[in-house]
């Protein structure tokens, strides 16, 4: 019954993966626009998808990020300012790509805009640091996707939502699993009305990769900053060397554990473009298939348990 069961599993797997192998065809036709191209996913996804012959749109917040791109891409590159905060660059951008792709429609969105700081305990943050995280990861997907919407249904495209696994469970304080699990919802809630159009949605929910994201300069100048800003009662409960030690640990072990291979998650975001049978969701990275998502489906008391046993304790801590 035992290797019945693995025959069967292995059998799955290699269907799976014979029937995601096609690819769309007309792929010198077909338009893929992109947020976050600065840097980053965004901006290996677009020489990628460049090389593989999509007419690619890159928005970019940076005159220099649309420089870099159009030195390293083909003429059928495309580059856009956008700043997804702001309705009236979206809507800038929206007119130039309607322009651009003409009765064809828009094959593919990818939102890919985001930003990891400020991050810390709750305590420290304000509401204006939930609202400005808010603006970029989540207002910034749903505005854009929004926008654009009329040109994908046109060309029965499809959707790439870059969450992350931190949209499944939340490991540290600050808005940024906030955000991510709104991503989530939106993208399911998408998926399931965009169904009937015959409109893919895909998401993308990378675990820990090299990117600035994970920074750990950027995350303790972060820490300090927001240290710096909280009132001294908070910091006699935290205590005043709990930054030190915060900035001990992530050294000493955050700093290990960004996989550099930013091509997993790169991979994946093409594979959502191109394949004709793409995946619901893909989570890149193996600390997200071995470690994060079982972590997600524990239960709460055993999840919690394995998050906080290592975590630097406030001073005046009760627990």
């Amino acid at each position: 019954m035992f290797l019945y069961i693995c025959g069967l599993v292995v059998l799955y797997y290699i269907v799976r993966w014979y029937r995601e192998l096609e690819r769309v065809p007309d792929r010198g036709n077909k338009y893929v626009f992109i947020t976050g191209c600065d840097s980053g996913f965004g901006k290996l996804l677009t020489n990628h998808l460049d090389k593989c012959g999509f007419c690619v749109v890159a928005a970019c917040l940076t005159e220099k990020g649309e420089e870099d791109l159009k030195k390293s891409c083909s003429s059928r590159l495309s580059t856009v300012h956008l700043n997804v905060t702001k309705s009236e660059s979206i809507d800038k951008a929206f007119a130039f790509i309607k322009n651009l792709v003409g009765e064809k429609g828009l094959w593919a969105l990818v939102n890919n805009a985001g930003v990891a700081v400020p991050s810390g305990p709750d305590d420290w943050l304000t509401l204006q640091d939930y609202e400005n995280m808010l603006d970029v990861n989540l207002n910034g997907v749903i505005g854009v996707t929004l926008s654009v919407l009329p040109l994908i249904k046109k060309a029965r495209g499809r959707v790439v939502n870059v969450a992350s696994v931190f949209g499944r469970i939340s490991p540290f304080g600050g808005p940024y699993s906030v955000t991510k699990y709104g991503v989530e919802a939106f993208n399911d809630t998408l998926r399931r009305t965009l169904y009937y159009f015959g409109v893919k949605v895909l998401c993308i929910e990378p675990g820990f990769f090299k990117t600035n994201v994970t920074d750990v300069d950027l995350q303790v100048r972060n820490v300090r900053k927001l240290w710096e800003k909280i009132p001294e009662e908070t910091k006699e409960e935290y205590g005043h060397d709990y930054v030190d030690k915060v900035e001990n640990v992530m050294k000493e072990k955050f700093s290990k554990m960004p996989d550099g291979d930013l091509m997993k998650v790169v991979s994946c975001m093409e594979h959502a473009v191109s394949a004709v049978r793409p995946r619901t969701r893909y989570s890149p990275g193996w600390d997200a298939k071995l470690f994060w998502l079982p972590l997600s489906y524990l239960p709460t008391c055993i999840s919690d348990y394995l998050l906080l046993k290592d975590a630097v304790r406030p001073a005046k801590c009760v627990m």
